[in-house]
């Protein structure tokens, strides 16, 4: 009984980490400088080790299966253990980003998933915070990994881990590959909106 059900783990393991088909489509196409977020601004200036440059390294994640479960298991233990709260609830104002403390919205998600990750050997330059529209409009906030096999996406709205070809979100921005503090633009985005609450 065992072995059967240990088989259809392997065999979803394995296709999960199959090269990915579509090279050129797997991975962000990313334009010039933009606005970096307010929230993030004021992050940067609390916490600059997490926000220097890094053109020393420039590596994406080599996504074999250890890697693949490191990110399901921080994906899915930060969603559990932080409830969504909007900033207006917890601090009385819109666009606080800083590492939740038991509640938190959906950038505060992402700062803590990136911190683990960097902990856990991924390199920062891989790991970068995204900006993206959700299909009712409002602004929200992913990590967006950077891999061998292209860019996944880490979200508190769902415990699993997609490309960001297989999401429904409009990508608009996110953070330099190369100085954690800048941002660019995503090809193809033309809506520069800043990042909402997660409802």
């Amino acid at each position: 009984m065992m072995r059967n059900w240990k088989i259809p783990t392997v065999v979803c393991a394995l296709l999960m980490l199959a090269p990915v088909q579509h090279g050129a489509a797997s991975s962000m196409a990313t334009g010039s400088l933009t606005s970096q977020p307010i929230g993030h601004y004021e992050f940067c200036r609390v916490y600059r080790d997490q926000c220097r440059r890094m053109d020393f390294d420039s590596r994406v994640v080599l996504l074999d299966e250890s890697a693949w479960n490191k990110l399901l298991n921080i994906n899915s233990r930060i969603n559990q253990l932080v409830e969504p709260r909007s900033d207006l609830e917890i601090y009385g104002r819109d666009e606080v980003w800083t590492f939740p403390d038991q509640v938190g919205d959906c950038e505060d998600y992402v700062l803590l998933k990136r911190h683990l990750l960097t902990e856990a050997g991924f390199p920062a330059s891989s790991l970068l915070i995204t900006v993206v529209r959700k299909p009712d409009q409002e602004g929200h906030a992913v990590l967006t990994v950077r891999t061998d096999r292209g860019d996944f996406i880490l979200d508190n709205l769902r415990d699993d881990v997609r490309l960001w070809t297989d999401t429904e979100y409009s990508y608009l921005k996110r953070q330099s590959e190369r100085h954690a503090g800048h941002w660019v633009s995503i090809e193809g985005a033309t809506d520069p909106i800043m990042v909402g609450t997660v409802r």
